[in-house]
């Protein structure tokens, strides 16, 4: 047993299934507006260029680069505590959106190519970046 509380997880919902379904088989997936054609990410129930309610989803290159990083001193919930400090980052997708997720990697720099990796964790699924693969771009 555990004194460790138990990492909290997102609560599911028919807006998100798809997307957390995906990041169970290793792939980020985005909503694309079926109106205008914009992607976004995290699933939300409108579009925010045209608030059309109609999407389809598409599978994310898994590509992008660094916009903005932050790391955490502090837990905001005790599950983290035993992982501090750790590294937050920003990151601007290829196909447009921006995403978030736990840096796995070293020096950051404004603008770093990175690729997605996504950890499969007990509890599930956790969206996560490292630098991308000079020999892959």
């Amino acid at each position: 047993m555990t004194d460790t509380p138990a990492r909290p997880e997102p609560p599911p919902s028919a807006l998100s299934a798809a997307y957390w379904e995906g990041l169970r088989r290793g792939e980020l997936l985005l909503q694309v507006c079926a109106n205008c054609g914009v992607p976004r990410h995290y699933p939300r129930l409108l579009c925010c260029e045209c608030y059309h309610d109609g999407v389809h989803w598409c599978a994310a290159s898994g590509r992008g680069r660094v916009h903005s990083w932050t790391v955490a001193h502090y837990a905001y919930h005790p599950a983290f505590a035993a992982e501090l400090p750790y590294t937050l980052v920003t990151v601007d997708l290829e196909e447009g959106p921006r995403a978030l997720g736990r840096w796995y990697g070293g020096a950051l720099a404004i603008g770093l190519p990175v690729r997605v990796r996504i950890v499969q964790r007990e509890a599930g699924p956790e969206l996560c970046f490292e630098v991308a693969d000079a020999a892959a771009s």
